[in-house]
C-alpha cells in the first residue's frame, strides 16, 4: 500500500495529528496473534489493572473506552443522580468540544463557570454549587476539572485539594477530565496521583490518544463510592470494545514504564521552544502563559490565514485573532524552528 501523506509533514493544530509511537505500535503487534477471551476478559486487561493501580492506588478501576467524549459523559453519567448536575468551567472541554454530548447522550445539566485561566476555584464554584433541596434548579452533583486546562494552564496538586476538599464539603464529587493528564503532571514533574488520587479526585477521564496511542482513552475510578454501573454505563454507550486486549495493550506500552513521560515532556518542551521562539517577532503576542504543549498567540488575520496555508493549525478566537498552537510527543525542535521562521516571514510580508 502505498503512503498518501508526507510523514515528514507536521501541525501544529492538534496533538491528536500525531502518528502513534513505535513503542505503543510494538505493543499493538505483540498483543496480536491467537485468541483471547473478547470483551475486557483477556489477559492484558487484567494485567491493566494492575498497571494503573501503580500509578493511582490499589482502589483504582479502570475501564478502557474508545474516545475521550465516552470516557467523560460515561464517567460523569456513573457520579450522577438523574436529577444532577456538573458545574465545570465556561471553557470546559464538556461544554465547549463534544457536540452536546454531556446533555444529549448523557441527559446531564451543565453549570457553567466564567474563569480568567480555565481554572475553577473554590469560590468559583460557590457561584453555581447552590440551590440544594430546591426542586426546580438541577441539584449541583459533581465538580468537572480539566488539567491540563483548554487554555492550557495546568493545576497544582494544592489547587486541586483545595477543590477537593471544598466539593466534598458541599457533598458534591469531583471529576477531572485528564486527557492531557501526563502534560500537566510532567510539567509539574509529579507522578500521575499527585494531581488525582492524593488531591481526592474521585473518578478520571484518562486520556491515551493525545499522548501516543493509536486509539483509546480510559474511565479511571479512584473512588469506587462515587461511581456506580461503569460496566453497564461503557456498554450502554456502545463503548465496549469487543478486542479490548488491544486498547489495554497500548496503556500497559505507555504505563508500564517511562513512556508517558518521555512523550510528555517532549511535548511540553517543544511548547516553551516554540514560544520562546516567537515572542520577538514584531507584531506577534503570546497573551497566556506556556505552562504545557499549548502556545496561544495573537495576530493579524491575514497573517494566520497565509500560515495557514503553509501549517495547521486551529483560531481560537477570531474576535482578537488569537490562535492555538499544540505541540505534540513526535515534535523535534526543526519542527518548532521552521514553525517559527514561517510566523517571521509572513508576519514580515
Amino acid at each position: 500500500m502505498i503512503s498518501r501523506h508526507d510523514p515528514e509533514l507536521k501541525a501544529f493544530a492538534s496533538d491528536n495529528y500525531a502518528g502513534v509511537h513505535p513503542e505503543i505500535l510494538e505493543a499493538i503487534a505483540r498483543a496480536n496473534g491467537g485468541h483471547q477471551i473478547s470483551y475486557g476478559e483477556d489477559v492484558y486487561t487484567e494485567a491493566l489493572q494492575g498497571v494503573f493501580r501503580r500509578h493511582f492506588g490499589e482502589r483504582a478501576q479502570v475501564y478502557p473506552v474508545f474516545n475521550g467524549t465516552a470516557a467523560n459523559v460515561v464517567s460523569l453519567r456513573a457520579m450522577l443522580d438523574t436529577w444532577q448536575a456538573v458545574v465545570c468551567a465556561d471553557t470546559a472541554h464538556i461544554h465547549t468540544d463534544e457536540g452536546g454530548a454531556p446533555e444529549v447522550a448523557g441527559g446531564i445539566k451543565l453549570f457553567t463557570v466564567p474563569t480568567p485561566d480555565g481554572k475553577l476555584t473554590p469560590e468559583l464554584i460557590d457561584t453555581q454549587a447552590w440551590g440544594f433541596g430546591d426542586v426546580h434548579r438541577a441539584q449541583p452533583g459533581v465538580v468537572s476539572i480539566s488539567n491540563t486546562t483548554e487554555l492550557g494552564t495546568v493545576y497544582t496538586p494544592a489547587e486541586i485539594t483545595a477543590i477537593c476538599e471544598h466539593a466534598h464539603g458541599l457533598g458534591l464529587k469531583v471529576h477531572l477530565d485528564g486527557s492531557r493528564l501526563t502534560n500537566a503532571a510532567a510539567a509539574l514533574d509529579v507522578p500521575l496521583r499527585a494531581l488525582t488520587t492524593d488531591a481526592g479526585v474521585d473518578v478520571l477521564s484518562f486520556g491515551g490518544t493525545k499522548i501516543g496511542l493509536l486509539y483509546g482513552e480510559a474511565v479511571v475510578v479512584l473512588n469506587p463510592d462515587a461511581a456506580r454501573g461503569v460496566d453497564y454505563i461503557r456498554k450502554t454507550y456502545m463503548q465496549l470494545s469487543s478486542k479490548m486486549r488491544f486498547v489495554s495493550a497500548q496503556f500497559e506500552a505507555l504505563l508500564g514504564g517511562d513512556l508517558w513521560s518521555r512523550n510528555a515532556k517532549r511535548a511540553n518542551a517543544m511548547g516553551r521552544r516554540l514560544a520562546e521562539a516567537v515572542r520577538d517577532i514584531p507584531g506577534v503576542e503570546v497573551p497566556r502563559p506556556v505552562e504545557a504543549n499549548a502556545v496561544f498567540a495573537i495576530l493579524p488575520p491575514e497573517v494566520t490565514e497565509r500560515l495557514q496555508k503553509r501549517f495547521r493549525f486551529y483560531t481560537w478566537n477570531s474576535a482578537i485573532g488569537e490562535v492555538r498552537w499544540m505541540c505534540s510527543f513526535d515534535t523535534t525542535e526543526a519542527d518548532v524552528d521552521a514553525f517559527a521562521a514561517a510566523v517571521r516571514e509572513e508576519m514580515s510580508a
